[in-house]
């Protein structure tokens, strides 16, 4: 995890391109466009890391011109082939190319505050979703969150499709839309009428439960107790409770729980992966009590889900 971490926090200016070798790069930098970078590199050691996203949100007061959103991702564990007409086939070699490549995915996709300000045009700001959006959060920030797949299958379609031209432009920016839509669900939704919870009024108490909620995402493979959680957060074990149960609606355990097994989901079907490797890389002290969680949450034995 902290290597793509160091690779995302790289990817804007294309840092990691002295290191590794580019096999393809798409970009689009046009002004007042969406911007993009996509870039293919060999992946020339097998990675095993969970494929991630970051947002950056760049605001300042003094300098609103210069304020940005930026969505990175970075996928690992696909494979390359510049022979684009034999790019669906099942032999390995084939006449034309040498064979498909591993690869490490970095995608940067860059909206400007005027670009974005056209969707909260004459919209009443109701959660914090609508204020990035309008750049009237006060604060910059950077936040990590696992792929979910709808964005998954999003960023496979733009690394795989056969439109050129002008009809590639159209399908570009349509998916690019999409990334932007199931991207901003890594922010909360914030209720209207205000919080039961008398601590979340103040931005302090709030930010710290969205903080709890991040961490358990990056600890997606590395359980963390509520103790230890609380204690990074600097807040009551009992208020991080009752807080977290407010904003998110469910409780922290239900939620981790959740999200756990949705990216096994994705590391069996998608990826391919055994059912040990996957338990091992949630995290789980045996098969048996993966399996079982997997089956509680999903209905599904693990082995039902491989291809």
């Amino acid at each position: 995890m902290n290597a793509v971490m160091d690779i995302l926090k790289q990817a804007q200016k294309g840092g990691i391109d002295a290191n590794m070798d580019l096999l393809y790069k798409k970009e689009q930098h046009i002004p007042g466009s969406i911007q993009y970078t996509i870039r293919r590199y060999y992946a020339q050691h097998p990675w095993v890391a969970d494929d991630s996203g970051m947002m950056v949100y760049h605001y300042n007061e003094k300098k609103p011109k210069d304020n940005y959103l930026e969505l990175r991702f970075c996928i690992t564990g696909n494979r390359y082939c510049a022979e684009r007409s034999c790019g669906m086939c099942n032999e390995l070699p084939t006449m034309n190319c040498s064979g498909r490549t591993q690869t490490l995915d970095v995608f940067t996709f860059h909206f400007t505050s005027s670009f974005l300000k056209q969707f909260v045009h004459n919209v009443k700001l109701a959660n914090r979703k609508d204020e990035v959006l309008a750049f009237k959060h006060p604060n910059a920030f950077t936040k990590l969150f696992p792929l979910c797949v709808r964005n998954r299958n999003v960023l496979d379609a733009l690394l795989n499709h056969s439109y050129s031209g002008s009809m590639e432009n159209i399908y570009v920016n349509a998916k690019v839309h999409e990334l932007l839509l199931y991207s901003m669900d890594c922010l909360v939704h914030e209720k209207e009428e205000g919080f039961a919870c008398k601590f979340l009024a103040d931005d302090s108490g709030k930010e710290r439960i969205y903080q709890a909620r991040d961490i358990l995402l990056q600890h997606i493979g590395d359980p963390i107790t509520i103790k230890e959680l609380s204690r990074k957060v600097a807040m009551n074990e009992c208020y991080l409770k009752k807080g977290f149960k407010e904003v998110f609606g469910t409780t922290i355990f239900d939620f981790y729980q959740q999200q756990r097994m949705e990216h096994a989901k994705y590391l069996l079907y998608e990826k391919s992966l055994s059912v040990t490797d996957v338990s091992a890389l949630l995290g789980y002290s045996s098969i048996s009590h993966f399996s079982a969680a997997f089956k509680k949450h999903t209905g599904l034995k693990p082995c039902e889900l491989l291809k």
